[in-house]
């Protein structure tokens, strides 16, 4: 047998199993998820709302999902993407300290500088009229 047909075999050999390998995974992580996706828990979906699940119609595949308070969404089973989990929560601390740019840096590409006082110029977009 030519050597060039053995690594070409070798090769497609190595991709089945990693195709068979990584399909295995994604099923283990679905199945995960569909059994910590309940009533009561923080979801996030695949269009990026974030919410807690009300309840969810197994027949229909269909959860309800409150956004805020009183407002109630209709989605998809299979577009929960995520269970938000309090590890994944970020907590902000309160005694973080601000830092202030220095007004004589160019920002950065889509950077926004804070503004210091009340003196500096009003940009042209945000002059106010005044009545006469």
């Amino acid at each position: 047998m030519d050597p060039l047909t053995i690594v070409m075999l070798a090769v497609l050999a190595l991709l089945i199993f990693f195709m068979f390998r990584n399909s295995r995974k994604r099923q283990r992580d679905v199945a995960a998820m569909a059994d910590r996706t309940k009533a009561g828990a923080q979801v996030m979906t695949n269009f990026g709302v974030f919410g807690t699940i009300l309840s969810i119609d197994d027949e229909e595949n269909q959860v309800l999902l409150e956004t805020t308070p009183g407002t109630v969404l209709k989605v998809h089973r299979q577009t929960i993407a995520k269970i938000i989990t309090p590890s994944d929560v970020v907590a902000e601390d309160e005694d973080e300290d601000v830092v202030i740019a220095d007004p004589a840096v160019e920002p950065d590409f889509g950077e926004r500088l804070p503004v210091q006082d009340d003196t500096q110029k009003p940009s042209a977009g945000s002059v106010k009229k005044t009545d006469q």
